[in-house]
């Protein structure tokens, strides 16, 4: 019997093999398949690896003989950046031999996080490490080039590529210059909330601006074993991940503050995008110039919640989101909104906080001194205190605990 079913398996495996040499000429999706079997790994050629299956791309013969075997797969889910560039507006200069400048070189939502209208210039994020989960980064902007520590591609055929994180999206770019652009060697560029800070920018998005799952998965659980103190994720989608979800709690175990945007869904109840409405991550919301809300910025489910208690599809905090200036993909600038923006103001705030630990932690009502601080807990309880009440007054749907300014 043994030596009647062998030709069959050959077959198989035959066909296997070809499929998957035919890969990049179809049209296929990416599964997770619930197995450990090495057996199927070599079959189906491995993405990541998980604690309970593993990620490939598969085509629909692959999908067909896993159905005929009873091994378990399901769709890997699709997340994308926030906003979609193609509504976003952008105003950003050609590459020059001579520097070009910014508008402003330090704008206004910077100012207005520093609660300093005068503001001459922005400082802190010293020795913090901040992992930038998006479309990559332009290594060579003037304003960025000196705070890249890591740079890494999960996005690309082969992953993770070290050293690869070239963005032909810009909106990496824009959000790594928001959290940290520290104005060029001149002096002459534009400044972001933190500019002494390290980024990790960890490519996890295609040029096209979708995210897969799998990919942010491993990403966030390597920033977190590579060092990263904070993590910002400017992308979303209607559903939750598990892989993600299991991410988000591995990261929060390694003391890692984990920052994403709410979504561009408002003005709608529980409009929060994953992975924002996860309860271990910090979801952020818009403020315009004048401090009020736009319509398009995603609510929370605040009212149906305790208050002041952070609980799954909550929103946390509001910041500034509204033609923000930051750096761009052509090695000038670009003003667009979205609560894309508004992340990396917080996340850059938490930076300069977090530079400023054990001294920050005394403005909590109480902290016992006995015990190992927690730094991500300190800085998002310290975002909590610094965050001004706006109406309707209380943790309400639309701002959370307020708008964090120092």
């Amino acid at each position: 019997m043994i030596i009647k079913k062998t030709p069959y398996i050959v077959v198989i495996l035959l066909l296997l093999a070809f499929a998957r040499l035919s890969y990049a000429a179809s049209d296929d999706t990416r599964y997770f398949v619930k197995s450990t079997s090495g057996w199927w790994k070599k079959s189906f050629g491995v993405r990541h690896n998980f604690d309970n299956g593993f990620t490939a791309d598969l085509s629909d013969f692959q999908l067909r003989v896993a159905k005929i075997f009873g091994v378990e797969v399901e769709p890997v889910k699709k997340l994308n950046i926030l906003p979609d560039l193609s509504q976003a507006p952008i105003v950003s200069g050609k590459v020059q031999a001579r520097r070009i400048k910014p508008t402003e070189e330090i704008p206004w939502g910077i100012k207005g996080v520093y609660n300093d209208s005068l503001l001459s210039k922005p400082s802190g994020g010293l020795g913090v490490n901040v992992a930038v989960l998006d479309t990559g980064i332009l290594k060579t902007h003037p304003d960025l080039k000196n705070r890249i520590k890591d740079c890494k591609d999960f996005s690309a055929s082969i992953t993770a590529v070290d050293g690869k994180c070239d963005d032909k999206n810009g909106h990496g770019t824009h959000i790594a210059g928001i959290i940290a652009a520290d104005g060029g060697s001149d002096g002459l560029g534009i400044y972001g909330m933190a500019p002494e800070t390290n980024l990790f920018v960890y490519k996890v998005c295609s040029n096209n601006g979708t995210c897969w799952a799998d990919d942010i998965a491993v990403a966030l659980r390597t920033a977190a074993d590579d060092g990263a103190n904070i993590v910002n994720m400017s992308l979303g989608s209607d559903n939750p991940s598990q892989l993600i979800t299991d991410a988000v709690n591995y990261v929060v175990s390694k003391n890692v503050l984990v920052i994403a945007a709410t979504g561009n869904d408002g003005p709608y109840v529980g409009s929060i995008d994953y992975p924002g409405a996860d309860a271990n991550v910090v979801a952020v919301g818009v403020v315009n110039k004048d401090v009020q809300i736009p319509d398009w910025s995603s609510r929370g489910n605040n009212s149906t919640s305790k208050s002041y208690i952070v609980e799954e599809k909550d929103i946390e905090l509001v910041a500034p989101g509204v033609n923000i200036e930051s750096t761009w993909k052509d090695g000038g600038y670009a003003i667009l909104s979205g609560t894309s923006m508004a992340t990396p103001h917080v996340a850059g705030l938490a930076a300069k906080l977090w530079s400023r630990l054990p001294e920050q932690s005394r403005i909590l009502d109480s902290q016992d001194e006995s015990e190992q601080i927690n730094s991500a807990s300190v800085v998002r309880d310290i975002l909590h205190k610094l965050s001004a009440d706006l109406l309707p007054i209380g943790d309400d749907n639309n701002s959370g605990f307020g708008f964090p300014h120092l």
